[in-house]
């Protein structure tokens, strides 16, 4: 009992811990989607389907030997007598009942079929490198939706802190308008302005959290985590340095793409599949030679001899060749060839789409990182002179020097700049990002 209790206690600690863990980086995001997300899974399944199919294709080169037994049991109920034929003896019998058996043991192997079982190993082998690319691929696929996911919920979590801010100083506006209209400084109109301005800032506030929970939704599905999981991120606000850094060149990125992405890997393979299987089906114009051998022995009822006797007697062994020469296989042959050959051409098609794929997709994110470097200045700059003057404002309007218009404009301008700078901000350090992980690097906030 004193085990049992103490093996339940470590179980619910571990339980306490997994749930505990709220809070998680992106590097833990990334490790544990890798590990969990049911795509990457299944394309590990079809890997080691490959290497099942390897082994039975292998199969192939090997002969095959197979046992059969035939047990039979005849009546006759109106005949005097019965002539039974067995391996060339007739055996006669006045027996209504009879029983015979007979047991045969056969082998056959293709001796050369134009070389096509081992080139059927060698498609396979590629095939196999070609489903590890292809895993690889989601890998990397998972890897950037979990970065553009995790950079929206730290978007939204700072602006829902500036959302934060501006409805504390909303609050502040009405509650100042309420004492100037109770002292007949401001009429009844202009304090309901403030209430909407108010409320409106609380809704902002509402929405962003909102926007959040429903990134955390989308990041927790790529992670394949339950529903009554807790989740958040963890992650502080990005400085200017991983804002503003200085950019590789979007052409020495493509180059280094070029070499080690395994989409481009795969999609260079397929036309070596594409070539082998052309070959293949022109072998199919070759003769096949194969080998078979044959045990066979039975023994039958009716027979004077004993089981034993009759076994030894009809032991029979055969062996033979056989040559098949294709002369007219209703244009199977030369259909499976012109196939081959087109599934060539369509591979070298998906090759250069590929590569003029991710030409644009690098070229995206190299422009995208740029342009937004540029709008995070000029929008951090319009921010800040745009808070200043709102809070001039503001302070002008406690002291009943600014109208109600004037700082409802005031609010507009600054919420329009802030939106502008953080959106430039995070856009900026996504495309970094993506733009260096296309490079060979990690993604890394």
């Amino acid at each position: 009992m004193k085990n049992l209790i103490l093996s339940f206690a470590a179980v619910m600690t571990a339980l306490g811990g997994v749930r505990a863990q709220e809070a998680w980086t992106l590097r833990q995001c990334i490790d544990y989607a890798l590990e969990n997300n049911i795509q990457v899974q299944k394309n590990r399944v079809s890997e080691e389907e490959g290497d099942v199919s390897l082994w039975k294709t292998k199969g192939a080169v090997f002969p095959s030997l197979s046992f059969s037994t035939s047990q039979t049991l005849g009546y006759r109920p109106f005949e005097e007598t019965t002539a039974i034929v067995q391996n060339g003896q007739v055996t006669n019998t006045s027996s209504k009942t009879t029983y015979q058996g007979s047991y045969g043991l056969n082998a056959n192997v293709t001796l050369w079929n134009g070389g096509i079982n081992q080139k059927n190993i060698e498609a396979q082998r590629l095939q196999n490198q070609i489903s590890e690319l292809t895993t690889q691929n989601s890998e990397l696929s998972v890897q950037e939706q979990i970065a553009q996911l995790y950079v929206e919920i730290l978007y939204s979590k700072e602006a829902k802190k500036v959302n934060e801010m501006l409805a504390e100083t909303a609050k502040s506006q009405y509650d100042r308008g309420q004492e100037m209209m109770n002292e007949g400084q401001m009429s009844k109109a202009d304090v309901a302005q403030l209430e909407a301005q108010w409320r409106s800032a609380e809704y902002d506030i509402v929405n962003s959290e909102t926007q959040i929970a429903d990134f955390k939704r989308q990041l927790k599905s790529q992670l394949q985590l339950p529903m009554e999981t807790p989740f958040d991120v963890t992650g502080e606000i990005p400085g200017d340095e991983q804002i503003l850094e200085v950019l590789p060149s979007s052409l020495s990125i493509y180059e280094h793409a070029l070499a080690t992405r395994p989409e481009i890997k795969s999609a260079e393979l397929s036309i070596d599949a594409a070539d082998l299987q052309l070959n293949i089906a022109k072998r199919g114009y070759l003769p096949t030679i194969g080998m078979s051998a044959s045990l066979g022995d039975s023994h039958y009822s009716a027979s004077e001899k004993s089981t034993g006797g009759q076994m030894k007697t009809n032991l029979n062994f055969s062996m033979g060749l056989s040559l098949s020469i294709p002369i007219f296989d209703n244009r199977q042959n030369k259909a499976s060839v012109e196939q081959a050959k087109l599934s060539k051409t369509s591979s070298q098609l998906d090759l250069q789409d590929m590569k003029n794929t991710l030409s644009s997709t690098i070229e995206n994110y190299w422009l995208n990182a740029n342009s937004n470097q540029q709008k995070f200045l000029s929008a951090r700059a319009k921010s800040e002179s745009q808070e200043a003057s709102y809070e001039l404002l503001n302070e002008q309007f406690q002291n009943g020097l600014k109208n109600i218009v004037d700082l409802l404009q005031g609010r507009d301008n600054l919420v329009s700049a802030k939106q502008d700078e953080l959106q430039s901000k995070y856009n900026a350090l996504l495309n970094i990002q993506l733009l260096k992980f296309y490079g060979g690097e990690d993604i890394n906030m």
